[in-house]
């Protein structure tokens, strides 16, 4: 499944903000932050990386779906490993 950039622009912005989200959350360690503000920040991080894999599993689906409407592309197996690798 090939993906389309132009189509994953809003994904690598996603991508981009969780990177500066997760270089805030090593300053807060490193500043002896309290324990439940960086919990919560890198619950945040790790739920923004999630949806951007999810949204890169959708793009990677339309684009087999745009080439094959019939869907016969798509191999369950493989999207089951993609989404499992999220879990």
């Amino acid at each position: 499944m090939a993906l389309n950039p132009t189509d994953l622009h809003p994904t690598m912005a996603r991508l981009k903000r969780a990177r500066g989200q997760l270089d805030a959350v090593i300053r807060m360690m490193e500043e002896g932050r309290d324990c439940e503000e960086v919990v919560v920040q890198v619950a945040a991080v790790s739920k923004a990386v999630d949806r951007a894999g999810l949204a890169i599993i959708a793009s990677g689906m339309r684009a087999s779906l745009t080439k094959d409407p019939s869907g016969q592309i798509l191999e369950a197996t493989r999207l089951e490993k993609l989404f499992m690798s999220l879990a």
